[in-house]
């Protein structure tokens, strides 16, 4: 009988997976989500500063871009060969080395003298921040049967609230400091961070001593065995992609002539988004009542309504951003639902099947904000949002394929 993925490299630990998990301490989860947010958010700050670096270092809008674009392509980087580490290494050393080379590009990133060392230290930064995709599998592997859904939960409103806070805080922090202290100061961060999870969390056994070839070969393979993986990751995949063309234009509509905000004003309006995080710990507890597939379906709804009404909020920012809490909420709850339903696929490889589910709609959300952008050049806001609602729109029709619980049989 041939052995799936999973048990090509983790059969040898298959009985101790097996034994009762105790329930996880809210301090323990509390840190958890704050680890996430403050690494995640790395990936962010540069957003906001891309105006102040052109004139530092004397490039043009198109290099300057370049810095979003290779600190992106480190995240996938690092979730297509670092995350799956997690399953091969112990966390929680994994954890502290990737924390010591991110706080070390971050300097790096701070003291630069030209534009080069600029990018190539966001790469690392970049692919060195995964570790919030490592923090969330690793909750979810400590957490009981009965309450992972609201575990993973408050885990990921943490790690959505660091993304939606990144830009408003390195808006904020450059606008009073200088945008060399938003890196260096993220940099502490992330020392100090290395130094509380190293303290606070416990040894996590790897689930397989193969070699790392194999770890990656597996994870190739998990894709291939677990439809439900696929399905999961493409619906993430329209959502992020409707997320990510909201985010990264609306700043065009708030800086132009109808409203004429500043670079700090962009940044306090994201904090009108960080409300979608409260949804977390709701969307965990629909997973855990077995309401996966019927949330998914209205988040998808949702996600189309509030891309509707922004394109009528062109003319106002309270609708604005009543659809920027709404979007987000829908985001939110369906990577909750995707992340419930794909660590249930297999628990001796959560750390790989996270690394493929994060890939695949990671794709998804980088080419929502290439052709948002591309959109709102050649047709303006209301071509945005008739972008961002056919995504969801799109994932919608693909739900209606899905028979009813063949996701979750599948896991």
């Amino acid at each position: 009988m041939s052995q799936s993925p999973s048990e090509e490299v983790s059969s040898p630990r298959r009985e101790a997976a097996a034994e009762p998990v105790p329930a996880v301490p809210g301090r323990l989860i509390a840190l958890f989500a704050v680890a996430s947010g403050m690494t995640v958010a790395n990936l962010y700050y540069a957003q906001p500063l891309l105006s102040d670096l052109r004139g530092v270092f004397h490039v043009g809008e198109g290099t300057a871009g370049l810095l979003i674009t290779l600190t992106q392509v480190g995240y996938v980087l690092g979730m297509v060969f670092l995350v799956p580490l997690g399953d091969r290494l112990e966390k929680r050393s994994l954890i502290t080395a990737l924390l010591t080379v991110t706080t070390v590009a971050l300097v790096a990133a701070g003291l630069a003298t030209g534009f080069p060392m600029l990018l190539i230290a966001s790469l690392v930064s970049g692919a060195t921040s995964v570790v919030a995709q490592i923090l969330v599998p690793f909750a979810a592997s400590l957490a009981p049967d009965h309450a992972r859904g609201r575990v993973v939960g408050r885990v990921m409103s943490g790690l959505l609230t660091g993304i939606l806070l990144s830009r408003t805080v390195s808006s904020l922090v450059s606008g009073v400091a200088g945008w060399r202290v938003v890196y260096l100061g993220s940099a502490v961060l992330m020392a100090l961070l290395a130094v509380a999870l190293r303290l606070a969390l416990p040894r996590h056994a790897p689930t397989t001593s193969v070699p790392y070839h194999h770890v990656l070969r597996s994870t190739a393979a998990l894709v291939r065995t677990h439809p439900a993986l696929v399905r999961r990751g493409l619906y993430q995949a329209a959502m992020f992609g409707a997320f990510s063309a909201y985010w990264t234009t609306v700043s065009y509509v708030l800086t132009g002539p109808r409203f004429h905000y500043s670079a700090v004003g962009v940044g306090v309006f994201a904090l009108v988004g960080a409300a979608g995080a409260a949804v977390a710990p709701f969307a965990g507890h629909w997973a855990d009542r077995g309401l996966t597939r019927r949330m998914t379906g209205v988040a998808f709804a949702v996600a189309a309504i509030a891309f509707a009404a922004a394109g009528l909020g062109g003319h106002s920012v309270l609708l604005l951003g009543l659809a920027a809490v709404a979007l987000d909420m829908a985001v939110q709850t369906s990577l909750i639902l995707g992340q419930h339903t794909v660590y249930q696929l297999d628990p001796l490889a959560r750390a790989r099947l996270n690394s493929a589910f994060i890939a695949i709609f990671f794709v998804g959300g980088a080419l929502g904000s290439q052709v948002g952008s591309i959109a709102f050049r050649a047709g303006g806001w209301s071509a945005v949002s008739v972008f961002g609602a056919a995504l969801p729109v799109l994932a919608l029709l693909y739900w209606l394929t899905e028979r009813p619980n063949r996701v979750t049989r599948s896991a």
